[in-house]
């Protein structure tokens, strides 16, 4: 323990101070094993380095209410000498902005330094994203799929549109009514056919493309209850019932990143298995019946049916 009761900071990344990895991308990843005073500290770095800047120690101090020697040891826990050297390393970091490939990545970077610095930056923004997923929320949202006599899954956009089918898919294996729709159109149908008895998910990591938002308006207007998948604070978001937040970092090339498509799939599942566990037992021997059929059935299975392999040898003019 030190001597005002802060654990002993953990081990830094030993590139750290070597400009392996940006000052920035080292705190973020320092931040979830840091003691809580400094993982204060962490967040208000990240939210506005800027003015970390611009702000002396006392200040500083008092905006995260912990004590002066606190930022100094927050300093050192990140790998900086002290709090001038931390300042230094965020203006360098700020000066040389973010670069068109990731943000964790630094021109001269080798591939030993990519292959760490992409896998940690997203396990810790993910990570990070979990503090947002409201058990509450999702326990609801699978309570009112159960519930529903529809379900219409609307995704705008390449990845949107993956992520309804997706769900559409999974749902619909649970012995659910689900549809899934890309085309405006088809969008202002199913909303313009929902009652109070079914339910809209709209998907969008944007939330604000105006088909969309038409759309979901409509489906309100009906009575549908909207589940959005979504950030925090966007146009979608203030139509829906139920948000389910995507708020990860943003992506320094792609308008949807690695990180939003990661936690739009775990949140895809999590809604899978929460709706799954509240059906009736039969269901589920259901789905395990499904698995079967596929694995035997099916042109691309492990073990290919008889039938399959029939129809090759007719393609291909072989004999048994």
């Amino acid at each position: 323990m030190t001597r005002d009761g802060d654990k002993p900071a953990p081990e830094t990344d030993r590139h750290a101070g070597s400009g392996a990895t940006d000052i920035i991308t080292t705190i973020r990843l320092a931040s979830p094993k840091l003691p809580a005073s400094q993982q204060r500290i962490a967040q208000l770095v990240l939210d506005d380095p800027d003015s970390i800047l611009r702000t002396n120690v006392e200040v500083l101090a008092e905006q995260v209410g912990v004590s002066a020697p606190t930022i100094i040891r927050f300093a050192r826990s990140v790998g900086c000498e002290g709090v001038r050297d931390l300042k230094l390393k965020l203006a360098a970091a700020l000066a040389l902005g973010t670069p068109h490939l990731h943000r964790s990545l630094r021109p001269g970077d080798q591939t030993e330094a990519i292959v760490g610095n992409l896998i940690g930056s997203t396990i810790a923004a993910i990570a990070e994203w979990q503090k947002l997923v409201d058990p509450a929320v999702i326990e609801q949202v699978a309570t009112a799929f159960n519930q529903a006599r529809r379900i219409d899954c609307f995704g705008t956009g390449a990845t949107s549109h993956f992520m309804a089918q997706d769900l559409q898919a999974r749902l619909f294996r649970l012995g659910l009514t689900a549809n899934a729709f890309s085309d405006a159109h088809f969008q202002l149908v199913s909303a313009s056919s929902m009652t109070s008895r079914d339910v809209v998910v709209a998907i969008s990591y944007v939330g604000r493309m105006p088909t969309l938002l038409e759309a979901v308006k409509l489906a309100r207007e009906r009575g549908a209850t909207v589940v959005a998948m979504t950030r925090a604070g966007t146009p979608l978001a203030g139509l829906a019932r139920w948000v389910l937040p995507l708020d990860v970092p943003d992506d320094a090339t792609m308008r949807v990143g690695t990180d939003a498509y990661i936690a739009q799939f775990i949140l895809v599942e999590i809604l899978t298995v929460a709706t799954g566990l509240r059906r009736d037992p039969a269901v589920i021997r259901r789905l395990g019946q499904i698995y079967r059929d596929l694995q035997t059935r099916s042109v691309d299975s492990d073990a290919v049916s008889g039938l399959a392999a029939n129809n090759w040898q007719t393609i291909f003019g072989q004999s048994g």
